[in-house]
């Protein structure tokens, strides 16, 4: 090869490297800003940081996924759900962007649709945490409770003493007036002295 020829391609070459190192700086510069106002509670600003690239790459798997929990940070739970919508097409295998749309789903209380969600990550994932306590949230709210204790069970089987779903089964007993919540009680104030859910139930 004609070494000016050499030259030219190392040259071209160098200055692509250049220009992709300083694009990633730019990239990363704003995420960087993005938290910082996430941090002080300003949603709005680190969603308009992220704009400029969202216009480049609108198909980002990690864009969306970010735009999603700010949207949801800032309760605009529609543009949410959107946004975890399109990082679940860029990225099909994820879980991430399927428990956003589960959050958002129990915040706004459609609670069927973060159920079809949540079973949708069980059969991809049976022993997912996050994927199974929110499950167990929605049939809860759904008056489901027979099945919502079978995934309790399920799940305290391989965490025996997890907080969260003993909480969720002291639910389940309130509602059932069991006679076994006191006992369920003495058992997370064990792990828990100052758990807020048992405290409040026996004021």
């Amino acid at each position: 090869m004609n070494i000016f020829i050499k030259i030219g391609l190392i040259s071209l070459f160098s200055s692509t490297l250049a220009f992709s190192a300083q694009m990633s700086e730019s990239v990363k510069k704003d995420y960087f800003k993005s938290y910082d106002y996430e941090q002080m509670g300003k949603y709005s600003e680190a969603i308009k940081v992220l704009s400029p690239l969202y216009k480049k790459y609108p198909k980002g798997y990690t864009l969306n996924l970010r735009l999603g929990w700010l949207f949801y940070l800032k309760k605009r739970y529609t543009d949410a759900v959107k946004y975890y919508k399109r990082a679940t097409l860029a990225n099909m295998y994820a879980l991430d962007p399927k428990l956003g749309m589960i959050s958002v789903y129990l915040e706004t209380q459609k609670f069927n649709e973060a159920e079809m969600v949540a079973q949708e990550l069980i059969k991809i994932d049976f022993y997912n945490y996050y994927a199974n306590l929110y499950m167990v949230q929605s049939l809860i709210a759904q008056n489901k409770l027979d099945i919502a204790t079978k995934i309790i069970n399920k799940m305290l089987a391989l965490y025996p003493t997890d907080i969260k779903y003993l909480e969720q089964l002291a639910i389940v007993y309130q509602i059932q007036e069991s006679k076994y919540l006191s006992k369920l009680y003495e058992d997370i104030l064990i792990l828990d002295p100052n758990n807020i859910l048992v405290r409040t139930a026996q004021k």
